[in-house]
């Protein structure tokens, strides 16, 4: 078989697709519907019929081969890049057969991927590594999921000896902001299950990630002249200030956390003499604990009021994205089908936790169970990403895997 992985992927990551944050678009940022017109061009070459919205969605549909098959199947992955780092002028650099040492990247000095920083790099010695030059990110998060899909596609419509049941492909935007399947149909996507191709390293597998809840708390002040505020003013900015201090340090923060911790970290701080606002993002594994996070907040609000009379405190809360286990453990057939595929093809599979969200989160809860496969990204968010090839291809030999599975059932 002749991937095509590493080519695909290599296009997509010069295009930029960073999503923006402050946008009330859909999507947020109209690059992303650049790539969005690649994919569909490429989907038109494969003979692959599809649908697109005015989010950037693709919907693409790859009819069963077989009789038998009964489930409808799809694999998900998003376009959109983070906004934490430039997504601008991508230049990927191919490093072939991976020699173990510190990887200098071009353009930056300063930025140089290292072995002792990132030790799955010696598990790649001998494979070939896709970077960045030092000035970007790499948008292997997601654009590998993504190239693996498209790959998988193209492999299933030129070996017809391939078998698969119905297979749908749904590609997403703005997923890196919360927004990922806000405009999702589920009645045009006609799905029973899937996976996003959205986690890390080679065999992860993934069904269980944080639940996460955003709050904004706002406080209001009492504003009077500076020259004439004696016993007068209470300023906003410093009642925010001192609430942000009061605030838990050594526990309870991203700094301080791992594993199944979760944390209540503030994002955001705005405001003048008379409101103020704190932006928080609220994660844990146990919903109920984010209930917990917010009573936490509200009683330090209160504790600092105490020396603010004339004071006041609002709390506004919006729910994110839940863990998919709620879900998924009453589907075990899924996650059967995921781990049985991987070891097919000579993976030993690695199920973790992921410490954030994906797409599949917020399909799950909407009713089509959807775990979380690799896609080999690395260091994601970051100048250092990186990506190894050959994860890429055994990323594409697993879709395929369970494509095959999935036509049994």
């Amino acid at each position: 078989m002749k991937y095509t992985v590493k080519d695909r992927f290599l296009k997509y990551v010069q295009v930029d697709t960073q999503a923006d944050p402050m946008s009330s678009t859909f999507p947020s940022s109209a690059k992303q519907k650049d790539l969005t017109k690649i994919l569909c061009d490429e989907l038109d070459q494969m003979g692959i019929s599809y649908q697109t919205n005015d989010a950037g969605y693709i919907y693409a549909f790859l009819p069963k081969n077989v009789q038998s098959a009964s489930k409808k199947i799809f694999f998900c992955a998003h376009i959109d890049t983070a906004p934490d780092c430039s997504g601008t002028n991508v230049k990927p650099i191919v490093h072939k057969a991976y020699d173990g040492k510190d990887i200098k990247l071009p353009d930056d000095s300063d930025q140089v991927i290292s072995p002792k920083d990132y030790p799955t790099l010696n598990d790649k010695i001998g494979k070939d590594i896709i970077t960045a030059s030092g000035l970007t990110l790499l948008g292997s998060d997601d654009k590998s999921g993504v190239a693996i899909i498209m790959d998988a596609l193209h492999q299933l419509t030129q070996n017809p000896e391939l078998k698969h049941g119905d297979v749908r492909a749904l590609i997403t935007t703005d997923e890196e902001i919360g927004k990922g399947v806000a405009n999702v149909e589920l009645s045009v996507l006609d799905a029973d299950f899937g996976y996003t191709l959205d986690a890390g390293n080679l065999g992860s597998f993934e069904y269980e990630n944080f639940s996460a809840n955003g709050l904004t708390i706002t406080f209001t002040g009492k504003s009077a002249h500076p020259g004439y505020a004696k016993d007068k003013m209470e300023n906003s900015i410093k009642i925010a200030s001192a609430f942000v201090d009061a605030l838990p340090k050594d526990t309870m923060t991203p700094e301080t956390s791992d594993g199944k911790m979760g944390f209540i970290h503030p994002t955001k701080i705005e405001g003048g003499l008379e409101e103020s606002k704190v932006h928080f993002i609220l994660r844990d594994f146990s919903t109920p604990q984010l209930d917990a996070y917010k009573a936490l907040i509200e009683n330090t609000a209160k504790n600092v009021l105490k020396n603010f009379p004339h004071s006041s405190y609002k709390v506004e809360v919006r729910e994110q994205y839940r863990n998919m286990r709620d879900v998924i453990d009453k589907h075990p057939h899924v996650i059967d089908l995921a781990l049985k595929a991987m070891e097919r093809v000579g993976i030993t599979p690695d199920v973790g936790s992921i410490r954030g969200g994906t797409d599949g989160a917020v399909l799950s809860h909407k009713g089509l169970p959807c775990p979380n496969l690799f896609a080999g990204m690395q260091a994601i968010h970051s100048k250092h990403e990186w990506v190894c090839v050959q994860d890429m291809e055994k990323g594409v030999d697993t879709v395929l895997s369970i494509c095959a599975l999935a036509a049994e059932m």
